[in-house]
């Protein structure tokens, strides 16, 4: 996201990079003496002091009391971040983060591997919103008897993803029946997408009401149920989360927009899953990198946070990776951290 772009001079966007880039690291008011004194420029405290009483007219800095120096709004911030984004060069991840995420064995444990890769980095909340299996592609397809009346359907699908679910069928089935059932479904229908095969095995149903092969019949009606099962359960988007402790190694004395109630409510949004799940698939509609600060966020949950987010290929889906942290992040940092992980996500993805 990028908002409208002021006509900042030289100085101008070079003390307002200064006086960001100092509060991100201090979290303290930055007075006009110390970047007169450090900015680089040569400019006298009185100078200093007129760019930034224009800045200030501009909404970018703003005093927090008469007698402080000034903090950056969330439109300082977004005009900092432009600025980094113009001149950034696209940084590769460590060889050890793709080794570590190459190791993992499934979709869930190479995104929950990455979350923790970017949270443990960045040291914000990692995040990472993915496409659900119910429109993925079916790889296999097995049936477990449980006990006489009870089988565990278990759904292999893109990218080595399992999905299981348990499910009571009042004919009962023994075990070579659904050995046999998984076999016709395995040879029938993998390699089509999960709703394509549900959508045909009703189709079967269908034509094979006026056949005698009351095995096949069962099979197939055994296969719908499991993956009608599975379906249901499955949201549209799946969500990974860690780290959300390491939010209050971010607080400082200086940012009262994380009060404690405003943590809480975003740690309710955690636990809630749902609502922080609605938001962040936002991410997979916009391919690349996104950056969303403070108010920026459509959730007014989320106003004293940012949101760095950056999308990966799964095939022919689109997931994100990203962190959430206070307006006060080290935004160059999260970008680099967060779009090198989502790059090696794609890479494994395309080799697997």
């Amino acid at each position: 996201m990028t908002a409208p772009r002021l006509d900042l001079t030289d100085r101008q966007r070079r003390i307002l990079a200064r006086l960001v880039a100092e509060f991100i690291e201090q979290g303290e008011p930055v007075s006009s003496l110390w970047l007169a004194e450090r900015s680089g420029l040569g400019l006298s405290s009185a100078t200093v002091r007129n760019i930034l009483a224009r800045l200030e007219e501009l909404g970018l800095v703003r005093q927090p009391h008469t007698s402080a120096g000034r903090v950056p709004t969330d439109q300082g911030y977004r005009t900092f971040v432009d600025l980094l984004m113009e001149n950034r060069r696209r940084m590769k991840p460590s060889a050890e983060v793709e080794a570590r995420l190459r190791q993992a064995g499934t979709v869930e444990t190479l995104l929950d591997s990455a979350t923790q890769e970017v949270s443990r980095a960045s040291h914000h909340i990692g995040f990472a919103v993915a496409m659900a299996s119910s429109d993925a592609i079916l790889q296999h397809i097995d049936f477990a008897p449980l006990d006489s009346r009870k089988v565990l359907v278990i759904v292999v699908s893109t990218g080595g993803q399992i999905t299981h679910k348990v499910v009571e069928h009042p004919e009962g089935f023994d075990a070579v029946a659904l050995r046999q059932a998984a076999n016709f479904i395995n040879t029938e229908y993998s390699g089509l997408r999960i709703g394509e095969v549900r959508a045909a095995l009703m189709q079967r149903l269908e034509e094979e009401r006026v056949l005698y092969d009351e095995l096949l019949q069962r099979a197939l009606r055994l296969a719908r149920a499991g993956l009608d099962e599975i379906n249901a359960l499955t949201p549209s988007v799946s969500l990974f989360i860690q780290g959300a402790s390491t939010l209050f190694e971010s607080v400082s004395a200086h940012d009262e927009r994380l009060s404690l109630e405003t943590l809480r409510s975003l740690f309710r949004m955690i636990e809630e899953k749902d609502r922080l799940v609605q938001l962040l698939s936002q991410y997979l509609e916009a391919p690349g990198l996104t950056v969303m600060i403070g108010t920026e966020n459509p959730s007014k949950d989320l106003h004293a946070f940012s949101v760095v987010a950056s999308t990966y290929q799964d095939g022919g889906h689109t997931g994100a990776i990203g962190v959430i942290g206070p307006t006060r992040m080290r935004y160059q940092k999260s970008i680099n951290v967060v779009d090198g992980v989502a790059q090696v996500v794609t890479r494994v993805f395309d080799k697997s």
